[in-house]
């Protein structure tokens, strides 16, 4: 079993800067993609990047490009996200998703561990 929590999120205004940490906990984590995902308000959950195992590869859905930046920490056992530039459309709640996979792998579907989410909100 695979424990992840997140935290970093907050309000914040358009233009600001904010970053996401997941911890991880439980089996091994060798071979692991991690990911990142986000529900906007009346929204299904969407795809927001992804990492493998080295961290020597990344994916990013086409809108944060550019403006997140997804890392981790093996030693640590860490998952981040740092955004930057914030719009209004980032308001989501966030997720950590965790899954074994040779493949950078975009749906939700794909992952099998999930944290509990962390609120993301960005005022105009």
């Amino acid at each position: 079993q695979v424990r992840l929590v997140e935290s970093g999120g907050g309000l914040v205004q358009t233009g600001d800067s904010l970053r996401l940490s997941c911890a991880a906990s439980g089996r091994s984590f060798e071979g692991i993609v991690m990911g990142w995902f986000r529900r906007p308000p009346g929204k299904e959950r969407e795809f927001v990047g992804a990492i493998n195992w080295s961290g020597g590869s990344t994916r990013y859905e086409d809108s944060v490009k550019g403006r997140f930046t997804i890392s981790r920490d093996n030693a640590k056992n860490t998952l981040g996200l740092q955004m930057n530039s914030l719009k209004p459309e980032d308001t989501a709640v966030y997720y950590c998703a965790a899954t074994y996979s040779t493949m950078l792998v975009t749906s939700p579907a794909q992952y099998f561990y999930w944290g509990q989410g962390t609120q993301v909100t960005v005022s105009s």
